[in-house]
């Protein structure tokens, strides 16, 4: 594994504490949640990282999103973070609603053969017109992949099948029906307890890079307790830790981003440490490539 100090000069750390996009009663631990992980990840990787200023409050439900205007300050202002930013990203969320953004400017750069891994115990797959939490973080993959509400969109979105779900145990009618019509493939947690199924369901896509998202809550609630929406049955640390692994194996990755803490606990962020140098061993073999 590379050495921390040389993981500073090739892999830029991006906290985005958002909250706006969870309508959940942990939504406003967010905050806190992202600054401590993201200071955890500094600490083991070795990195200064930069924090984007976000709107702190809510705004009225908007064309089927709550918050709306809050999350539309949030993008441009993580969209002005990423601007100058050439070396892959580690960014840190906030709610998973920041990932669509940062996958935006990743398919901008990479062009199309980008696709994503997207760790969750849920498909975030709704539309502002599906959604019944009008939640925008239930929202953030189908966003990524440019359907939704125009202002909060992916721009240019990733190629419809270019989604990998990975660990995804809590679906609703229409994410269901938006997997069978083949926008993104379905890893359930039983076969993703083996990274190679995960890998291997991203190179059936035909994508030729990858972002990496991990929503915290696609670990078990036993494996660690500091997730917004936590859900059984998940994976462990260990588990998702040789998914990024078998992925990085199979195909080049661009960025990664961890999104939904709420804790601020030490020891249950240190639960963590695997995963923060999983991934940091992970973007730098990115940027030598």
């Amino acid at each position: 594994m590379t050495s921390c100090s040389s993981w500073a000069d090739v892999v830029r750390l991006l906290a985005v504490p958002q909250h706006q996009g969870a309508i959940v009663p942990d939504a406003g631990r967010l905050p806190t949640g992202c600054a401590a992980l993201a200071d955890l990840a500094g600490e083991v990787l070795g990195l200064a990282g930069h924090t984007v200023a976000v709107a702190t409050g809510g705004t009225p439900l908007t064309g089927g999103v709550a918050n709306f205007g809050g999350l539309l300050a949030n993008r441009w202002a993580q969209l002005a973070a990423l601007r100058s930013v050439r070396e892959p990203v580690l960014l840190i969320g906030g709610d998973c609603g920041v990932d669509a953004t940062t996958l935006a400017v990743a398919r901008l750069r990479v062009g199309e053969g980008l696709g994503v891994v997207w760790w969750d115990a849920h498909a975030d797959l709704h539309t502002p017109a599906t959604s019944p939490s009008n939640a925008f973080h239930g929202m953030a993959l189908r966003a990524a992949l440019g359907e939704g509400d125009r202002a909060l969109v992916a721009d240019p979105p990733l190629p419809p099948g270019h989604a990998v779900l990975a660990g995804t145990r809590s679906m609703e009618p229409a994410e269901r029906e938006a997997i069978d019509d083949g926008l993104a493939a379905l890893v359930a947690p039983e076969r993703a307890r083996d990274g190679r199924a995960v890998a291997e369901a991203a190179v059936s896509t035909g994508m030729s890079q990858v972002y990496l998202h991990i929503d915290l809550d696609v670990l078990d609630p036993e494996e660690f307790r500091g997730s917004c929406v936590p859900v059984p049955g998940g994976l462990t640390v260990a588990e998702v830790v040789a998914g990024i692994e078998a992925v990085a194996d199979a195909l080049p990755v661009v960025g990664v981003g961890i999104t939904e803490c709420t804790t601020t606990r030490p020891a249950e962020l240190q639960r963590l440490v695997p995963l923060l140098e999983a991934v940091g061993a992970t973007l730098f073999a990115a940027r030598g490539r």
